[in-house]
């Protein structure tokens, strides 16, 4: 029996599941809050076939939709038809091994579109959008996960479109960027803004230091700040069969800091970049503004997880882990550096806050993170509590071998204060190889779970998702 466990706490939840379905009417342990009515929407890689050696971040979208309502919770999961799936869907077979690499013997005929739309989702502007960092948004229909096609804002866009958009919690404006702008591995950076109520208002263009795999960027009241890190993409050697993307910390870290609201000219002009300690960033906590500084709360990474040197070694396992880190920059003119400090030793990733708080000070934040008494090659297994400062004010850790997914907040009601809410995540029972949906007391997650809403199957470990109060 003791082998039968520990052989069971070896699995990962990686690998993608072969089936859609519908499920309604899901058993529910507890009580879920009657204040949520809505769907939490969730995003991940899923390939349709399998690609050997394929990266992680390449798998095809999979959107899993928990729709929850008068404390009852149903299900449905569906992938995202883009050019790709459907061609290979046809094809009967994989024609793409990632990052836009068709596959030898892949016919000529076969879109050369290789978007697999499986990173976020997002409602904005009427629209439910899936998202991929390297690709336009694509449009899914509420509700049924019906893919509607791509979405270029009457073509007021090209090019590959963040998977981390801002919303301005006051204006309603959604704030986006892409990298590689201008073809792939090329060091250009796009940016733009779209009305509360759906239209494109700005896009632009900029150079930066370098060609860089820019996740996710920085938006304050009046800043938008790019951070151009170390994971470098070169068309080089991804003809040469090398690694496509690769850790180079000689490269340095750099950090664009631009007005919101430039000049006459165009605010592209106004980027001043800063340095910093070479580092690896996939997301951000929350930016605020106080007393001529930018101060960004960050899951900062030594070195970069999940890609290796340009020669193919691997990074340091012991480096390659996200701590949460407090970037600051000073505004008045009299550094070109910004400073880096960390707030915790706790391995973990996932960030998020109280929406309504986005771009301003914050007093709550939590992510995912691990056990520190577990292996450090395990996964995410709990989610911490922080204030304002970064300081621990709770934490909940899964038994061992589960997993958890990034924690999404919903608050209470629209006048509830800051951090008055609940914490969506989703769980892997590795012993019993299926998933949970727990939702959390978002002050109190020490208390553990207050409702679980249980699956026959498991959802694989994916990245992000978000909450949709009802349509």
């Amino acid at each position: 029996m003791q082998q039968e466990i520990a052989d069971r706490l070896k699995r990962t939840n990686i690998a993608p599941i072969p089936f859609e379905c519908d499920a309604s009417f899901l058993k529910v342990s507890g009580e879920l809050p009657r204040e949520l009515n809505g769907t939490l929407y969730r995003n991940g890689p899923n390939p349709q076939f399998d690609v050997p050696g394929a990266h992680w971040f390449v798998g095809d979208g999979m959107l899993h939709a928990f729709h929850l309502e008068n404390g009852r919770a149903s299900y449905r999961n569906r992938w995202v038809r883009t050019p790709k799936w459907q061609a290979e869907h046809d094809a009967g077979r994989a024609l793409f091994g990632g990052f836009g690499r068709k596959l030898p013997g892949a016919p000529a005929s076969a879109t050369a579109d290789g978007g697999v739309a499986n990173t976020n989702i997002i409602f904005h502007g009427g629209r439910l959008l899936a998202l991929e960092e390297a690709h336009l948004p694509t449009e899914i229909e509420p509700g049924t996960l019906k893919t509607r096609g791509y979405c270029n804002y009457d073509g007021g866009i090209a090019g590959p479109f963040t998977a981390h958009p801002k919303i301005d919690p006051v204006t309603g404006e959604m704030v986006f960027f892409g990298y590689n702008a201008s073809g792939p591995f090329t060091p250009t950076l796009s940016f733009g803004a779209v009305s509360a109520s759906g239209a494109l208002t700005r896009f632009d263009r900029f150079e930066a230091p370098y060609a860089s795999m820019v996740h996710d960027f920085i938006v304050t009241e009046n800043h938008l700040l790019f951070p151009v890190l170390p994971i470098t993409g070169s068309l080089a050697r991804a003809m040469a069969g090398q690694p496509a993307y690769a850790w180079e910390p000689d490269k340095g870290a750099y950090v664009g800091v631009m007005k919101r609201k430039g000049s006459a000219n165009g605010s592209a002009r106004d980027v001043v970049w800063f340095r910093g300690e070479s580092c690896y960033v996939f997301h951000v906590m929350n930016a605020w503004e106080e007393n001529s500084r930018i101060v960004a709360d960050v899951m900062q990474f030594e070195e970069a997880p999940l890609f290796p040197h340009p020669d193919s070694s691997p990074t340091d396992p012991a480096k390659a882990r996200a701590r949460l880190c407090r970037w600051t920059f000073d505004l008045s003119g009299n550094t070109d550096r910004f400073t880096q400090t960390y707030l915790d030793d706790l391995t973990g990733e996932f960030p998020r806050i109280d929406d309504r708080r986005a771009g301003t000070k914050s007093s709550h934040g939590w992510y995912a993170c691990a056990n520190p008494e577990a292996p450090i090659s395990d996964w995410l297994s709990g989610i911490v509590h922080v204030d304002g400062k970064g300081s621990r004010l709770g934490r909940y850790l899964l038994p061992p071998g589960d997993t958890i997914s990034e924690p999404v907040f919903v608050e209470r009601g629209k006048d509830a204060a800051e951090g008055d809410g609940f914490l969506l995540a989703v769980v892997w029972r590795a012993r019993e190889n299926r998933s949970d949906l727990a939702v959390f007391n978002a002050t109190d997650v020490e208390a553990g779970p207050v409702a679980l809403v249980h699956l026959g199957h498991r959802v694989p470990d994916g990245f992000h998702g978000n909450w949709v109060g009802a349509i």
